[in-house]
This record gives C-alpha cells, sequence and structure tokens, in this order.
C-alpha cells in the first residue's frame, strides 16, 4: 500500500479506527511525522489531539540499546534488568536521564506552547505516527502513556514491518496499522511524499486542533449517533444517523466514487453541523459488491433514484426537514433527487416543500453537478457550489453547471484548495460554508 502524503495515510487511518468514536478518545501524535496523521485522525473522530513526546534513554556507549524511557509529568519508565546487564556505573546512566528531560523539555515547550497537556487518566488514548521501523520509540510512547493512566492504549500506524507489529502487540491493548509489507526497509518508501515535517507545521496544527469548532462556530450537545439499516426501495444499506438534542433539521450525505459513509471528509463536515444543532445520515449508496464496478459511482440516475429512496425512509422516522450534502458524483445525485423531489412536492398542492416530499438546501463539496444535466434546471433548492480554486476543471464545470441552474444559488471557490480539500484550513472552511448555508435555508 502507497500513501500520498501523510494527510492520504492520516484518512486512510482514520476510517480503520471509527470504532473507537464511542469510547471518547484522545489522539497523540509522535512528533514530528506523526503530527500530520493524527491530525486527520482526531478531525475524524472528534477527539482532542495533542503531543506524545518521549525520549528514550540509551545506554552510554551503546546508545541504540534503551534501557527505558521518559515522558511529561514526570513519567519515568526503567528496564532493570538492561541496567544490570550493561554493568554502567549509575551516574553514568543518571547523567543521560538528566540530559534526555532537558531536551523533552525543551520539545514540549516548543510544541505546545503554554497549552497544558490533555489529560489521559481513565481515557482511551490513540498513540499515532506516520510509520514504524524498529518500534522503539513507539513501544516507549506506549508504556508513557499507560504511566499518565491511560485506561487503554491503542497504537495506530499507517505501515510498519510485520515483526514489529507481532512485538507493539505485546506493548498496546490494540494495535492498528493498514499495511505490513515483508519487504520493509524504511518508512518513507511507502509515502509518495515523505518530505521532513518541521516544528512549525506541528504547533500550526495542535494550534487548529486546540482551537475546536473555531471562533463563531456552534459548539452544541454532542449527537446521539446510531448505527441504522436504510430501507432503499427494498434494498438494505448501511447507515449512521446522528441527531443533536432538539435538532432543527437533518442532512443526508451522498458521498463520492470510491468513497463511503466512513468517508473522513464527510465525517468532518458531519461533525460541524452536529455542533450547529443539525441531524446527519451518512449511508453507503452502493453495495460492496456494486461498489467493485467502477462504472455505478458514474451511473447518476438510479443513484439519486436510491437516494431519494433513503429520504422516503428518513421522513417516516424524522419529522423535520431535510437537506443533501453531495461530494463528487454524489452532488450530482443530490441535486437529480433535489430535482425530483421538487416536481413531487408540485404534485401536491397540499405540501410543504420543505417537510414533506421536497429538499429545503443542496451543498455540493468539489462535486460534479454537470452529471446531473437537463435535471438542473428543476432544482428548486438553494444549492450551494464548493470549490477549491486549484481544481481547475471542476470549476470549470461547476461554472458552467451554475448557468443551467434555476434556483437561488451561490459558486464559494476556497483559495489555493485542490480538489480533495486537504490544504490546512481548507475542509473546515467547506465545513463552515455547509453549516451557515443549511442554517440559513434549512432550519426554521
Amino acid at each position: 500500500m502507497l500513501f500520498t502524503n501523510r494527510t492520504d495515510a492520516g484518512e486512510r487511518l482514520a476510517e480503520a479506527l471509527l470504532h473507537l468514536q464511542g469510547e471518547d478518545p484522545v489522539v497523540l501524535g509522535l512528533p514530528r511525522g506523526g503530527v500530520p496523521v493524527a491530525f486527520q485522525v482526531a478531525r475524524a473522530l472528534g477527539a482532542p489531539l495533542d503531543v506524545i513526546v518521549v525520549r528514550k534513554l540509551g545506554v552510554p556507549y551503546h546508545r541504540e540499546l534503551g534501557f527505558g524511557a521518559i515522558g511529561e509529568g514526570g513519567v519515568r519508565v526503567i528496564s532493570e534488568d538492561i541496567v544490570r546487564s550493561s554493568r554502567v556505573r549509575q551516574q553514568d546512566l543518571a547523567a543521560v536521564e538528566h540530559a534526555e528531560e532537558a531536551e523533552l523539555a525543551r520539545q514540549a515547550r516548543r510544541f505546545r506552547g503554554d497549552r497544558p497537556r490533555v489529560a489521559l487518566a481513565g481515557r482511551t488514548v490513540i498513540v499515532v505516527d506516520d510509520g514504524i521501523a524498529t518500534g522503539a520509540t513507539a513501544a516507549a510512547a506506549c508504556e508513557v502513556v499507560r504511566a499518565q493512566g491511560a485506561a487503554r492504549v491503542v497504537l495506530a500506524v499507517p505501515v510498519a514491518p510485520p515483526d514489529a507489529v507481532a512485538w507493539l502487540r505485546t506493548e498496546a491493548d490494540e494495535v492498528v496499522c493498514l499495511s505490513t509489507p515483508r519487504a520493509f526497509r524504511a518508512v518513507g518508501e511507502w509515502y509518495e511524499d515523505f518530505s521532513q515535517t518541521p516544528d512549525e507545521e506541528v504547533v500550526a496544527l495542535l494550534t487548529r486542533a486546540d482551537a475546536g469548532p473555531g471562533p463563531g462556530r456552534a459548539s452544541g450537545p454532542a449527537a446521539l449517533v446510531s448505527a441504522v439499516e436504510v430501507d432503499a426501495g427494498g434494498l438494505t444499506l448501511a447507515g449512521d444517523l446522528a441527531l443533536p438534542e432538539g435538532a432543527g433539521a437533518v442532512v443526508v450525505f451522498a458521498h463520492g466514487s470510491g468513497s463511503s459513509r466512513r468517508s473522513p471528509r464527510n465525517r468532518a463536515v458531519a461533525a460541524e453541523l452536529n455542533r450547529a444543532g443539525l441531524g446527519t445520515l451518512l449511508f453507503d449508496l452502493l453495495t460492496p459488491a456494486e461498489e467493485a464496478d467502477r462504472a455505478n459511482v458514474f451511473d447518476i440516475e438510479p443513484l439519486a433514484g436510491r437516494l431519494a429512496e433513503a429520504t422516503r425512509w428518513l421522513r417516516h422516522r424524522v419529522p423535520l426537514p431535510i437537506g443533501y450534502f453531495g461530494a463528487s458524483t454524489g452532488a450530482a445525485a443530490a441535486l437529480w433527487a433535489a430535482a425530483d423531489a421538487a416536481a413531487d412536492a408540485d404534485a401536491d398542492a397540499d405540501a410543504d416543500a420543505d417537510t414533506a416530499s421536497g429538499i429545503g438546501a443542496v451543498v455540493s463539496r468539489g462535486g460534479r453537478p454537470d452529471l446531473a444535466g437537463p435535471r438542473l434546471a428543476a432544482v428548486r433548492a438553494p444549492t450551494l457550489l464548493v470549490v477549491g480554486s486549484r481544481d481547475t476543471t471542476v470549476l470549470d464545470l461547476n461554472r458552467g453547471a451554475q448557468r443551467e441552474l434555476r434556483c437561488e444559488n451561490r459558486l464559494e471557490i476556497v483559495p489555493g484548495a485542490t480538489h480533495l480539500f486537504e490544504e490546512p484550513g481548507a475542509l473546515d472552511e467547506v465545513a463552515a460554508l455547509a453549516r451557515d448555508w443549511f442554517a440559513l435555508h434549512l432550519v426554521r
């Protein structure tokens, strides 16, 4: 398995860790390279992010042999067996420990500044790195985290050699590793871009994560998330329904090609909508067998029909206004289904378009609205198109589709963003734009 960069690795790793979302976890990144990966994991899980600063204690004159590790808060993990067998004087070992304590304090100040450490006592803690070679640092981090009071320690990495993973399973309660190639020489060979992560990037990511919802964003009550089986015209599809207390509306997500209800990007947007008091439904538009045929993700009409069936299923359970959030090809399905819903509402003169058969608002993220073709002119729901400025081909397609729309609409261009909005702050801007659009047009 080859990763594009640490952002890509973090997003893929997040999907494998979604089963921990209900455990209220804390995510810790090993600096430096582990922090960009951990940032994506924390964002997808809606979990706090911090660094785990550890220093291995190497035996003098044989530094690759570690006799222990130290961490913040005075945590000290020592292997007495290695200390005895090394036959090194205690004052020499103490000198190593003293030097490493100074370096640990310097790193902690550099990365975290004046922010306090996230408390770990009694929590599920996910330790994340960008990959593992020998596993010594990861093992030390797991020991330090456990000594700091973690109830459960999960080690998560994109890639590692099989023997290191086998050993680390004895150090952590759970190890999640996406790829364990036997022909393993170095972590960097499994990344297209494995450029060095500077200190400034670590600091920036921790600052963004520490800001939480951010200035002006809602921070409402936590949403109750339920696993549901969506009946889409007799076909059962897996979904996740989140309903904050007093939700004023529900947004149904239509994912794009090569994605699913577990998409970290869509989940990050859904979390922001949940904080704003909006319910969300993320479900799989295709069955696993259907996903194997690439042509299915571009067959918009049946996807739109399936989305409409899922919407009817939802209306019977949640009597609230409904909006659509579509990504990539899912945006075309959302607009097609919204157009058909408008026609259904027109056919029922007594129906309220927002609460009966109509759709109250649509947001497209990096979408392909052009694939909705002639249905665009029939959309009545206020529609927001969000595209990255560097996603030039899709941007041109959105401009063309906007000319076909007859409803209230707006095109928002996120500066510097590419198709996947993986640049720092880009996805946050998408989430804020979607939140504000749905709050304006969907909530009474």
